[in-house]
This record gives structure tokens, C-alpha cells and sequence, in this order.
């Protein structure tokens, strides 16, 4: 495994440099990850890594992008769009040579078209929102505050919001909300792959017995 970087695109028509863990080998069959969001996605990395180490082992070369914004990316987070995500993975996908592409929960909705699609327990936008104004509510009841979830969207698409320590700017919160999954990827269901989703420990974790189960079906699903 070895870090790369890629030219990733931006709206003034210029390039930034990005980050990738990338398994890469030449070999012809060539995984794009797009990885799950927002808290799951730190949840999720060491899972990810070790799934990706299986699939070098069973011949297939992987790659798992920041996006923009997120991880080790020094784009502000609070500047991104939904649309600037799609064109980074469908960049990064042309960059590394992608035939296939693996959505992990909510990065599901970034897959990029053109390419065959897995989609690992796909989470979907209102899914995704409605927890993060759950745990913000929440949050400020502890504190003694009182917020909604209809005061807290107001002021989401009229000023942006910080949500689990994640600034996002309003036309990301306007447009997010609308986004819908693929409907023809591969759906790869939690329940296939054995005990719970690891996306709902407090803490980031790794499960062997997990990830043999969903290299396995990756790779079937490649064959």
C-alpha cells in the first residue's frame, strides 16, 4: 500500500492535488473506492484499509481517494458542493484507470457513471442528514439548549451548519438533500457480510471475519 496523490479538478478550471491510498500493481481488473462519510468515514478507514489488502492479495488493484475536503484534503470542507464531488471521484476514477467503482454507505452517492458500481450498505442523503441532526439535537439538549431539526435545516440552507464537527456551506446542504442512489449498481446488503455494520461503533474498528466476507463478494462480483 502506498500513498498517492492525483489531480483533482476544481470550478475555476484549475487542479489541486488530492491524497490516495492505492494498491497498484498494473493488473487489469482496478477498484475505485469512494469511502462512506462525515464520522463514518473515520469509522469505516481501518475496515476499508483491510479490505483493500485482501483484494491485493486476490489480484485486484484498489484505490481509495480523499474527498475533497475530508481526511488529508486542504480544500475547505465548508466550499464543497455535491457536484465537486462527483466530478473528483469521476477524475480520480479516469486518473487511476478505474474499470469498477465501490461505494461505501454514503459514498454511494459519488459513485461516478460510466463505470460498473458496487455499492456497500448505500445510505441514503435524508438518511444521512436526519442522523447528523439527531446527534446535534442531542447535543445541545445536554448542553441545555433547546434546537430542532426544522430550526436547525433552516439555518443549514440559509447560512450553512456545523453538524458532528463538520462545517457544510448551504448550497451543499440545498443540494445533498435531493441526491439519489444509482439504480444500477450491485447493492452489497450488511446482512450478506455478517454481524453488525461497523459505521455504528462509537469508535473507529476493524472485524477480519467482516472483511474476508465483503473482499469475497467484491471480488465474485469483479470475476
Amino acid at each position: 500500500m502506498t500513498p498517492r496523490t492525483w489531480a483533482c479538478p476544481l470550478a475555476s478550471g484549475s487542479t489541486t492535488e488530492e491524497y490516495a491510498l492505492a494498491f497498484d500493481n498494473g493488473r487489469a481488473k482496478r477498484l475505485l473506492i469512494v469511502p462512506a462519510l462525515f464520522d463514518e468515514a473515520n469509522r469505516l478507514r481501518r475496515y476499508t484499509v483491510e479490505v483493500m489488502r485482501r483484494l491485493d492479495g486476490a489480484g485486484i488493484d484498489c484505490f481509495l481517494p480523499d474527498l475533497p475536503g475530508t481526511n488529508e484534503s486542504l480544500q475547505p470542507l465548508e466550499r464543497q458542493e455535491p457536484q465537486d464531488w462527483v466530478e473528483a471521484m469521476t477524475a480520480a476514477a479516469r486518473v487511476f484507470g478505474a474499470t469498477h467503482v465501490l461505494g461505501l454507505r454514503g459514498g454511494c452517492l459519488f459513485t461516478p457513471p460510466g463505470l460498473p458500481a458496487l455499492h456497500y450498505a448505500p445510505a441514503k442523503a435524508a438518511g444521512i442528514l436526519r442522523q447528523m441532526l439527531r446527534a446535534r439535537t442531542l447535543s445541545a439538549r445536554e448542553a441545555g439548549r433547546e434546537e430542532t431539526r426544522e430550526g436547525l435545516m433552516e439555518l443549514a440552507l440559509s447560512q450553512g451548519i456545523e453538524l458532528a464537527g463538520h462545517r457544510l456551506g448551504r448550497d451543499f446542504m440545498r443540494q445533498f438533500e435531493t441526491l439519489s442512489l444509482r439504480t444500477d449498481a450491485l447493492e452489497i446488503a450488511q446482512d450478506t457480510i455478517g454481524g453488525s455494520g461497523l459505521w455504528l461503533r462509537a469508535e473507529p474498528g476493524e472485524n477480519a471475519a467482516q472483511a474476508d466476507a465483503l473482499a469475497a463478494a467484491i471480488a465474485m462480483a469483479l470475476a
